[in-house]
């Protein structure tokens, strides 16, 4: 496993972010990680996009979830079938939007280890016969930001990015005038929840990891708007 790891994820998240850093990023780590993510996100796009539209999908069919759930509220096993049923009509796999969230925790993870081998410099190992070893590396971004330390900045933007990018993926047909379901409350509750959680969980991390993930809250806070307009059009809403 540990193998599999290093082969899909660490190797290939380092060498493109040193690749980066000496090609592309003028040798900056600041630079380099903000060209990575992008690179990242662009190829996680087709797991976010089919996140996104079944996201959009079960929030459309949340009137007729609802009346599944009050007509059999005494049968839960006949309350999963026809609610399995419901999904098949409309295409819909309630497990999708968990996908692009567990594809991200080994990325977030590597990143972790990538940045903090990077900021050895002479210490990174693992490095592909075509990506060259830089002597050293620059840790300032922007000239005055040490990547190396904690940035409360960067944190509290990330937060931000986070929460807008939540903000968009919530869709509520606005004829649906009932009251919000469980599954609608907490959606609406992690909006505010999830950027919490990244504060506390950042805080103390160094800020080179706090820039990956408001780049990364960024380019989803993007890519949501873009994904919403394509799906709206296409759902005439």
């Amino acid at each position: 496993m540990a193998y599999l790891y290093q082969q899909i994820f660490y190797r290939p998240i380092l060498n493109l972010l040193i690749f980066l850093y000496d090609t592309a990023a003028f040798h900056s780590l600041g630079f380099a990680i903000i060209l990575s993510t992008l690179v990242i996100r662009l190829i996680l796009y087709p797991f976010f996009h089919t996140g996104a539209k079944q996201q959009m999908l079960m929030q459309r069919i949340q009137p007729k979830i609802k009346q599944i759930q009050e007509m059999h509220k005494d049968d839960r096993d006949a309350q999963g079938r026809a609610l399995m049923e419901l999904y098949k009509e409309h295409g819909v796999n309630p497990f999708t939007g968990i996908l692009l969230l567990i594809v991200q925790i080994p990325i977030l993870i590597t990143f972790y280890y990538a940045i903090r081998s990077g900021i050895g410099g002479a210490q990174i190992a693992g490095l592909y016969p075509f990506v060259s070893l830089p002597p050293n590396i620059n840790l300032t971004f922007l000239g005055f930001i040490n990547l190396a330390q904690p940035n409360i900045v960067l944190i509290l933007a990330a937060a931000l990015a986070q929460y807008f990018q939540a903000r968009l993926a919530i869709w509520r047909d606005p004829a649906d005038t009932s009251a919000l379901s469980p599954a609608e409350r907490i959606a609406r509750q992690m909006t505010f929840i999830g950027p919490l959680v990244t504060v506390f969980v950042f805080y103390n991390f160094p800020a080179a990891l706090g820039l990956y993930w408001f780049m990364s809250s960024l380019f989803s806070a993007a890519q949501q708007y873009f994904v919403n307009r394509h799906l709206r059009k296409q759902f005439g809403s």
